[in-house]
């Protein structure tokens, strides 16, 4: 018959308490991660419209099926128009989001570091805000012309307001605690914007970035059909004049493309960046 010792109770209470903790994380938590999870949804849209499109559910000229796409989408790229144009959509989407970026960065600092920066800067961007940012293009017209700078322009604009809004949100909502620990260690103010402020305001930072990068693609596929004359939504224009739902499908899918690639990258830039915490998604 054996016995239990006393210095034996304990350790199997605590081994039984952890195994109790973790079934319950494990029934509270959404799971572990699936693989490529991302591209669950867009495979299973493709193959729905595949399917449709093979049962003969789906007029052709209103909405082809993928493999015209795919082939009108081959046969512009050996035409060497589709490379050119996406050339020319990156160039126009990178400027914009560089400046967008910069701007939104900067007066979010600004703002969210100096009650004087607050005065001048919120009030601002907030009234910014409230005007559509598209409502702007004839104004921008006249000011830049209706070459590059125009278009720049506004994506640049579309790109800041969320990444400030989101930064300046993170850097005002740092816990006042965190501020009384810094004075008590004696921080400097550099360290204690760099050790406490910065890695405090990143996980903001990230959602607006995200939201910034979406927006470059939403307003660049709207300005590459005003006064353009190359760019995927310039193709997409010239299509619709001349009735090409195929060409224009073939600009949706590259959007499309390029803005999952683009979010992505932010993704995994913002996981690799804020690893130190513990959230449901990771």
């Amino acid at each position: 018959m054996t016995t239990t010792t006393p210095t034996a109770l304990p350790a199997q209470a605590r081994e039984q308490r952890s195994r109790t903790i973790r079934r319950r994380r494990r029934g509270l938590s959404p799971g572990r991660r699936l693989p490529a999870s991302r591209l669950i949804g867009p495979v299973l849209f493709l193959a729905l419209w595949a399917a449709a499109s093979a049962a003969g559910q789906l007029d052709p000229a209103a909405i082809p099926a993928p493999w015209t796409v795919l082939r009108t989408a081959g046969r512009l790229w050996s035409a060497g128009t589709l490379p050119t144009d996406i050339l020319t959509s990156l160039e126009r989407a990178a400027y914009g989001f560089t400046i967008g970026l910069a701007a939104g960065v900067v007066l979010a600092l600004a703002a969210g570091l100096s009650r004087v920066g607050e005065a001048l800067i919120d009030g601002t961007v907030n009234l910014n805000r409230a005007i559509p940012t598209l409502g702007l293009i004839p104004l921008f017209i006249l000011w830049l012309g209706i070459g590059e700078a125009f278009k720049i322009a506004i994506i640049a604009i579309v790109v800041y307001v969320p990444i400030y809004l989101n930064t300046h949100s993170a850097l005002s909502g740092i816990d006042s605690r965190f501020v009384e620990l810094a004075e008590v260690q004696g921080l400097s103010r550099f360290r204690f914007i760099r050790q406490i402020v910065i890695p405090g305001a990143l996980p903001g930072f990230f959602v607006g970035l995200r939201l910034g990068v979406t927006g470059s693609w939403l307003g660049l596929v709207v300005l590459e059909q005003i006064n353009a004359t190359s760019g995927l939504g310039y193709m997409m224009f010239q299509a619709q004049n001349y009735g090409q739902s195929d060409v224009i499908l073939v600009g949706l899918l590259v959007y499309g493309i390029f803005g999952l690639v683009s979010d992505s990258a932010v993704r995994l830039i913002e996981r690799r960046v804020l690893s130190w915490r513990r959230t449901l998604s990771s």
